[in-house]
């Protein structure tokens, strides 16, 4: 009895449980096996390739079916509107947060450091040439390369036209839709591989970041830590409370699995497939406003790159001893606000906004090689931010466009809850205007 009793007992454990037993038990393996823990990065390694294979096809699918779903131009252009609003908003907030942070708590006081050489860092595309790359010259290539912009816009061509040609469109919806439901099914399939990939991402991290590493700056990364989930917890909750009379806690405790994934591999784009399981399992959100809202969220939302930001700019200047200004501190904000567009889907953006932002108040480029060496683990961080904050739109606007189903969202336990999804599947709505 015992035999049978051990595989169904795993079974019921939630997701995100299983995740969080594979990340504690790789922080111990890292501890105690030092860098030898990198034995276990091919199973991190392999969980990422699986991740990363579900990125292109399953933003494109999804993109293509929840545009045509919503049969209406103008109510996506109204989402659209909705979403970037929401996006900058937060992204503003998370600067004013970490700057806050970092005033109260000085991490960069008594600490020294010279510099021996320039940082080089890279200059930020012209706004003329961002909206020029938007559009793909070869889609196939696009998708090939996994340039999330282009492919955005390319399926968002496609939903569109399939919307106005009508009828003619429909064989080719139902093939985009049920190719989207084979990505559902694959996403599933590697999720059941996550916790061992995550316990060898986590005991490849812990094992090579010990604590020579973290104990010179363990202050600045504790406030940028300490700021992340302030605004989360703050910010996140305080928005689904006041705008879209939610229980935050529904929320919070729906999203786990796409935090933990986001927090271990350290990429938005990476934890998309979960993040949208998480929107329509857990949360109830529709499958045309996840599968538009989320893909853009993974592209230029920077909550956390935001947070960092401010963090590491009062960290810098109390380092270097220079004093800021109230309109100094203004333009961090503003200017780390406009820049989380401009430098959107960049590599290296997070270096890219950081520089502009040091730019713009005086401080010096060449002080961002001090927490290079804690970059890592700074950006787990703020990409479990990033992930949260997508999340978090979603159902903002999807209880706005009254495509939440709150039966789901309220659900007591929304991981296991069969008997909700049962009676209101997270991918068939009835909603008038869609499948």
């Amino acid at each position: 009895m015992s035999d049978t009793s051990r595989p169904n007992l795993w079974r019921r454990l939630p997701l995100w449980q299983k995740i969080l037993g594979g990340l504690a038990l790789g922080i111990l393996a890292g501890a105690l096996m030092g860098e030898n823990a990198s034995v276990f990065k091919p199973l991190g390694d392999i969980f990422i390739n699986a991740i990363k294979m579900l990125i292109v096809p399953l933003v494109f699918s999804t993109l293509v079916v929840g545009i045509t779903s919503m049969r209406d131009p103008q109510k996506m252009g109204r989402i659209g509107g909705k979403t970037i609003a929401l996006y900058l908003l937060t992204t503003a907030f998370a600067i004013a947060i970490g700057m806050l942070a970092s005033a109260i708590f000085q991490p960069g006081a008594g600490f020294e450091f010279s510099f021996d050489k320039a940082m080089e860092t890279k200059e930020a595309p012209s706004l003329v040439q961002i909206l020029v790359d938007l559009v793909p010259s070869n889609p196939i290539d696009a998708l090939a390369n996994g340039n999330i912009m282009q492919i955005i816009v390319f399926a968002i061509g496609i939903g569109v036209s399939l919307i106005m040609i009508g009828d003619k469109g429909e064989p080719v919806v139902r093939v985009f839709d049920s190719f989207a439901e084979v990505m559902y099914k694959l996403t599933e399939f590697v999720m059941a591989f996550a916790p061992f990939g995550v316990f060898g991402l986590m005991a490849h991290v812990s094992g090579n970041y010990g604590m020579d590493v973290l104990l010179p700056l363990a202050k600045v990364i504790a406030v940028a830590y300490l700021a992340s989930i302030v605004h989360v917890l703050v910010v996140y909750s305080g928005l689904l409370a006041t705008l879209g009379k939610l229980n935050p806690m529904r929320y919070l405790r729906g999203i786990v699995d796409a935090l933990v994934v986001a927090f271990s591999s350290a990429s938005s784009s990476g934890t998309l497939p979960i993040s949208i399981r998480c929107a329509q399992k857990n949360l109830g959100v529709s499958e045309g406003v996840s599968g538009f809202v989320l893909p853009v969220g993974a592209t230029i939302n920077m909550d956390g790159t935001a947070i960092y930001q401010g963090v590491v700019a009062l960290f810098i200047a109390q380092m270097t001893g220079i004093e800021l200004s109230v309109m100094d501190y203004g333009m961090i904000v503003l200017t780390g606000t406009l820049a989380s567009i401009g430098t959107a889907g960049v590599p290296g953006a997070g270096l890219i906004m950081l520089s502009i932002v040091l730019s713009q108040v005086g401080l010096p480029l060449e002080a961002i090689a001090v927490i290079a060496g804690i970059d890592r683990i700074l950006d787990m961080a703020r990409t479990t931010v990033n992930v949260a904050g997508d999340l978090m739109v979603t159902t903002l606007v999807g209880k706005s466009e009254k495509e939440l189903d709150l039966e789901i969202y309220n659900a007591p336990h929304p991981a296991g809850n069969r008997a909700a999804r049962a009676s209101a599947p997270c991918r068939h709505w009835s909603w008038a205007g869609h499948r």
